[in-house]
């Protein structure tokens, strides 16, 4: 088994449960961070304000949109956001501002967190909305929302970055 270097960067996105909104985004910025050749020193995260999902995988309708779209389903476990995680990562990518209430009690510091849609091109800062409750439809808009604001996330974050030596 080999061990992945430690990134100069860390990111991780929060949702809910983390099992629909937070993975997709995990495996959207993991490729979009590939492809802008900075695998190497970022690593994307995903985890949920509530425990009530942990332990479970990637939501069936979300796993069937990422492969509609030739993504990788890796395979994962639902898990919570810790108080420890305030250290760990360096920015917190949350899907609503129910999220970022909830980092902010786990004791995440205001200028690590930031709404995921606050980002342009969409800009807004509204929330991303829940899948969960609807049809097919709700996770394909999910993934053209995530889809569309990675590059600008990727951009942010390569800017942050510490040069290389």
């Amino acid at each position: 088994m080999s061990v992945l270097p430690d990134p100069d960067y860390r990111v991780l996105v929060v949702c809910t449960g983390n099992i629909c909104r937070s993975p997709m985004a995990e495996v959207v910025l993991t490729e979009r961070f590939d492809d802008a050749g900075l695998s190497q020193r970022v690593r994307v995260d995903s985890a949920g304000i509530s425990d009530e999902e942990h332990g479970n995988p990637i939501d069936s309708r979300a796993q069937q949109e990422l492969r509609e779209r030739g993504y990788p389903v890796p395979h994962h476990t639902a898990r919570q956001v810790t108080a420890a995680d305030a250290e760990r990562y360096d920015l917190f990518l949350a899907m609503t501002g129910q999220h970022v209430r909830g980092l902010r009690r786990v004791g995440v510091p205001e200028e690590k967190i930031r709404l995921y849609r606050s980002y342009p091109p969409d800009g807004s800062g509204g929330d991303v909305p829940d899948p969960w409750y609807g049809d097919q439809g709700g996770f394909t808009r999910c993934l053209d929302t995530i889809e569309e604001i990675a590059p600008e996330i990727v951009a942010d974050v390569g800017d942050a970055l510490p040069a290389d030596d």
